[in-house]
């Protein structure tokens, strides 16, 4: 199943114009279409109609769907088969600007979709007196908080992702895994959390300053407090980073890009739960919102991982190095 990359998503919001001028002043998207209540963004080097849907709704903020590339249609009909092998029951739908599109549930009913072909629009990335905020240049990766990450991994590996980097102690389960097809760290993230919820969605941005610059935008604009964590430095990745809180809380990522991981002898990487250089290798760590809240899916039951309880919130958080 030759499944390409992380490809899009679905998020639900309360003001269509609010969170358009957010995700194109700050995040610097570029608007592709807006039909009726929904919206079309897409990354200053995409060249595929959408990366961003989203969609007017007066209920709570959700996301609706998480999107996969394969590279031919009859790549489909494979990882159709191989998901009925899995157990995950499949449906065939008519999305709006893309191809034939594949339906189905990961293990802990995760909305997900695959497509093959997508309409097209210009690249941007030559436009620079154009470039808006943190100029998001292309989708990267998905993260989850999800009760199940051991099963979780196992799925996506069956269906052909590799595992790059991961949090765990010798010898146990882990508690986050980076699985990816594209070829650098990670498409998707899952960490050992109350869910399944979307912690975030992440997008490259040319350099360090155009990070500062978002910040700065959200300032004037408004959104300061929307600037929830970083400028920072990861440990897994190494990137460069900030997280962004759009109007209705969904989060997203501006980072500077990652390291290569394609050939084959590439071996995943093991870092300790509680090691600093994991959540903070400098600058401040994560406030307890960035841990702690995440945009559910729509009519999917959030599951609490056995041992995680409020009991236990003071060590969780003590141990990524969190600060309330």
């Amino acid at each position: 199943m030759n499944v390409t990359r992380c490809s899009h998503y679905v998020l639900t919001v309360s003001d269509l114009d609010r969170s358009l001028a957010f995700y194109e002043r700050v995040a610097g998207l570029v608007l592709t279409a807006r039909e009726g209540g929904t919206a079309y963004l897409r990354g200053l080097e995409e060249s595929c109609h959408h990366s961003l849907v989203l969609e007017s709704d007066p209920g709570p903020p959700r996301c609706r769907r998480l999107g996969f590339r394969v590279f031919e249609d009859r790549d489909l009909d494979e990882l159709a088969g191989r998901l009925e092998d899995l157990g995950r029951s499949v449906t065939w739908a008519d999305e709006p600007h893309q191809g034939r599109t594949l339906h189905c549930g990961d293990p802990c009913d995760v909305p997900l979709e695959f497509c093959a072909t997508m309409d097209t629009a210009p690249r941007k990335m030559g436009d620079f007196s154009s470039f808006q905020g943190g100029s998001a240049m292309r989708i990267d990766h998905f993260q989850l908080q999800y009760a199940n990450v051991p099963g979780g991994s196992d799925f996506y590996q069956a269906l052909g992702f590799r595992l790059s980097e991961y949090i765990g102690h010798e010898g146990q389960p882990p508690e986050g895994v980076f699985l990816q097809r594209k070829g650098n760290p990670h498409d998707m993230v899952l960490f050992r959390g109350p869910g399944p919820r979307l912690h975030h969605v992440a997008f490259t941005t040319p350099d360090v300053h155009t990070l500062l610059r978002a910040c700065d935008v959200a300032g004037e604009l408004g959104y300061g407090l929307n600037v929830e964590r970083g400028p920072g430095r990861h440990g897994p990745g190494h990137a460069l980073f900030i997280y962004l809180r759009d109007p209705d809380g969904h989060r997203v990522e501006l980072f500077t890009t990652h390291y290569q991981m394609v050939d084959s002898e590439c071996e995943p990487i093991r870092w300790t739960p509680g090691d600093l250089r994991i959540a903070a290798p400098w600058g401040l760590p994560g406030q307890a919102s960035w841990h702690l809240e995440a945009t559910e899916f729509p009519g999917v039951p959030v599951e609490v991982p056995d041992g995680f309880s409020p009991m236990t919130l003071e060590r969780f958080l003590e141990e990524r190095g969190s600060h309330k």
